[in-house]
């Protein structure tokens, strides 16, 4: 630690504030994919008491604290010209679900900050504990742990067959990875099989090691609601999940895998009716014409049901 400290305070001229040595106790909870959701904050909250006696003990918070406060102000560049959304939307606004419960809760924020940029109402919605799909235009399902909630999610009964029915019904629907795997007809934890909403055919097994991690790169192949032809798309995926597919006349895979695993290593994107399920995570800063696609569909799938 001396050696460290006295390298970085002579050589980088920076002051050293502290020093975390090696710790045998890691109380921060993990899961095959990573830390605990937040949303199970009981967990979090003993993480964080844990790591603030860690930093009290261990780092000199008050020279820290100094230390920022002597920071210049960060010189942020101008704001440019403010983009224009390119949307007509009527003026109600249409209204996108998003399922946020324990187990679908990763969204990237911006994602759905440029959908209410562009002037959508997102209507948050509980796959847990609702008994059906409220009032809504289209349903955009994140990622999450839908395997460690496989008992519930079999348990509510009424909000699969509702899910189901409004898909049916041509309710456009754009699902990621969790959002892929509750679609489908069954997930399988430990060698049980735990019924899903059955509007996909595949049913989707767990395994022990991840079967796709990383950035993809995806080329769209065949038609479907929410990309174009030939466009090419750039996400990531982390999946532990294992898809088998189900002959089926009525739904195509889109998307040809030019990085990464998707489904099979070949192909990812499942479309049947409105619905748009797959393995790759978008963001919406990397895919600017993302979230305008999906209130157009939303706009759209709206004005055929009047």
């Amino acid at each position: 630690e001396s050696l460290a400290k006295n390298a970085v305070e002579q050589y980088c001229g920076l002051p050293v504030v502290g020093a975390v040595p090696k710790l045998k106790q890691n109380i921060f909870p993990e899961r095959h994919m990573g830390l605990v959701p937040h949303l199970e904050s009981d967990y979090a909250k003993k993480a964080i008491a844990w790591a603030k006696d860690i930093a009290e003990k261990h780092l000199d918070l008050k020279a820290l604290w100094n230390l920022a406060h002597e920071a210049p102000p960060l010189d942020y560049p101008p704001e440019g010209k403010k983009e224009e959304s390119g949307l007509v939307l009527p003026e109600s606004p249409p209204r996108i679900g998003v399922i946020r419960d324990k187990s679908f809760w990763f969204y990237y924020p911006e994602n759905l900050d440029q959908m209410k940029k562009l002037g959508a109402h997102l209507v948050e919605i509980n796959s847990l504990e609702d008994r059906e799909l409220p009032a809504i235009d289209a349903l955009y399902i994140g990622g999450g742990f839908p395997e460690t909630q496989a008992q519930a999610l079999a348990d509510n009964v009424t909000f699969r067959a509702s899910l189901k029915e409004r898909i049916e019904e041509g309710l456009p629907v754009y699902a990621e990875c969790g959002g892929l795997m509750v679609l489908g007809k069954a997930l399988v934890v430990d060698g049980k099989e735990f019924p899903m909403v059955g509007a996909l055919p595949l049913s989707l097994v767990l395994e022990k090691k991840p079967q796709g991690h990383g950035y993809t790169i995806l080329e769209v192949k065949e038609r479907n609601p929410f990309y174009s032809i030939g466009e090419k798309l750039k996400g990531h995926e982390f999946h532990y999940s294992k898809a088998v597919l189900h002959p089926s006349d009525d739904t195509r895979a889109v998307f040809k895998v030019l990085r990464g695993e998707g489904i099979d290593g070949q192909k990812d994107g499942l479309c049947r009716k409105n619905m748009l399920a797959t393995y790759t995570h978008i963001h919406a800063g990397g895919n600017p014409e993302w979230a305008r696609r999906f209130l157009r569909v939303a706009v759209s799938s709206r004005e055929r049901n009047f």
